[in-house]
Parts: C-alpha cells; sequence; structure tokens
C-alpha cells in the first residue's frame, strides 16, 4: 500500500482530527474539504495534481470519516472552527479553501466565517441550501453502499468513470483503493449520515456573506449536481465566478489543475506563512 502517512490534531472539545499533507513544505496553503462520502486519502491522479500545483495541500476528514471523531448534529458552520484548529496547529494566518459536491458548503463556510484569513474559495460540483432536503437514512445508505461494494466484488472499478470515458481497473486489484472505500463508508456510516443531516438543516451561515473571491466550477455531465446549483451559487455570491467543463461530477488532473491554480491567484509567489 502507498497511501500517504495520516496526522491528528485535537480539537478545541477533544475531538480527534484526521488528515493527509499533499504538496511541497513550502507551498502556499490550501484547507480541503472531501465530497460526501469521501476520505483524506486521494485518488494518485488527484495526487499527482495536488503535487504539481506548487501548494501545501492539508485533507482533512470531517467528523464521522476515517477516524475523525464523530460530532452528532454538527452543522455545515462547525467545520470553520475545525479548520481555525488545523491551520492553527500548522501556523497558517491565511489560507484558501476549496472544496468538491458536498465539501462545497463547508469551504463556503469558511469563506463565509473566517474573514481574510481565507483568501480565496474554490467549489467543485458543489451543492446549493435546500430547506425541503430530506435527510438520508442510516438503512438509506447502507442499502446504496452494498450497491457498490456488490458490483466492486463483481469486479467494477473503484468509483463509475464518466460514459465514454476508458474502462477503470477492478478496485479489488488495488489495496489502496480498497482502504479508500473502507475509510469512506465501509468502516463507518456515521460521516456521510451527519453530512446528509447537516445539509438539510439551516446551515448556519450566509452565503452571501462570502467577501473572498469565489470559484464554481460545473462539468457539462454532472449526474449528481444539477447545474441550477452553480448557478444559484453565481447569482448569490457577489465574488463568485464560473467555470465550465466538459465532463461529469469529478473532473480530470487538468481541471484540479486550473482550480489550484485559480487559488493561487496574487498569492502565488508568496512565500508560505509560518
Amino acid at each position: 500500500m502507498a497511501l500517504p502517512p495520516t496526522f491528528e490534531q485535537k480539537s478545541t472539545d477533544g475531538r480527534a482530527l484526521r488528515y493527509c499533507l499533499y504538496g511541497p513544505a513550502d507551498g502556499f496553503p490550501l484547507i480541503s474539504h472531501s465530497g460526501t462520502p469521501s476520505t483524506r486519502w486521494k485518488r494518485p491522479d488527484q495526487i499527482e495534481a495536488m503535487e504539481q500545483s506548487g501548494l501545501r495541500v492539508l485533507m482533512y476528514d470531517r467528523p464521522g470519516y476515517g477516524g475523525s471523531t464523530r460530532r452528532p448534529g454538527r452543522t455545515v458552520a462547525d467545520a470553520a472552527q475545525d479548520v481555525v484548529t488545523l491551520a492553527d496547529a500548522h501556523g497558517w494566518p491565511e489560507f484558501a479553501v476549496f472544496g468538491g459536491s458536498g465539501g462545497g458548503p463547508h469551504a463556503l463556510a469558511c469563506a463565509a466565517l473566517l474573514g481574510e484569513r481565507v483568501t480565496r474559495c474554490a467549489v467543485l460540483s458543489g451543492i446549493k441550501p435546500d430547506p425541503g432536503r430530506q435527510p438520508a437514512l442510516r438503512a438509506g445508505l447502507e442499502g446504496i453502499a452494498r450497491d457498490i461494494m456488490a458490483r466492486i466484488e463483481a469486479g467494477g472499478p473503484e468509483f463509475p468513470p464518466d460514459p465514454g470515458a476508458e474502462p477503470l481497473p477492478p478496485a479489488l486489484d488495488d489495496p489502496d483503493a480498497m482502504a479508500r472505500l473502507r475509510a469512506t463508508f465501509v468502516e463507518s456510516f456515521d460521516g456521510w449520515l451527519d453530512d446528509s443531516a447537516a445539509f438539510a438543516r439551516p446551515w448556519g451561515f450566509d452565503p452571501a456573506a462570502v467577501k473572498a473571491p469565489v470559484g464554481i466550477w460545473r462539468g457539462t455531465a454532472d449526474a449528481n449536481v444539477p447545474a441550477d446549483h452553480a448557478e444559484w451559487l453565481l447569482a448569490t455570491i457577489a465574488t463568485a465566478e464560473g467555470h465550465v467543463y466538459t465532463g461529469g461530477h469529478l473532473p480530470g488532473p487538468a481541471v484540479y489543475g486550473q482550480i489550484y491554480e485559480w487559488l493561487k491567484g496574487s498569492d502565488s509567489a508568496r512565500p508560505s506563512p509560518g
């Protein structure tokens, strides 16, 4: 197995926050929020994009995922305090934030609540608030997970490729892929369940309050998140700019590279704080 090392930081209330670090140690800091469900351990193509970005990427597991202590009843806004804990532990007075899919609202929470500490915020395939949304039930998530694992046991890939894309290798042949799946939902559904509940409640912040530059990326063939979510975010956040790529919910390394370049912005030539 070639998974990167895991680090652990205690939150202000004593919870464990587990994370990995990617990219050069002297790169400008980026705190990244994974999707729902997901884990701090990323695929090789994503790692390569982070290593080439020139950013120091801290990818952490939200409470309930991958050994980070569960925080029942958490809101989307609660992510901001955990991010402050992680940033302070590394001596980062300012940093960029990035959130993919279900990580998008959590990145926006940081941008809205942490003021000038957040230099830029990127959202990829992110969702908008949905007051009528029903939270997922544990039994429903367990059913989805069983279906995913049944496809994998039958020789399927770690995740379904975009229509027309080349077939992906069987996940069973890759110990790292299986470790990512276990950390994401096989060992515990708590993070996935609590994300779902948090999205169904008020998020605890106003997206319109974000003052930092925001980049909103969406794919032309995203089967998970309709385009109206990106359109709502662009209409609501005055500092937001839209980016559209050809592809589905998860883009290829080139798009991740574009996002990382945008996140560096005018700070790309400045030395890393701390």
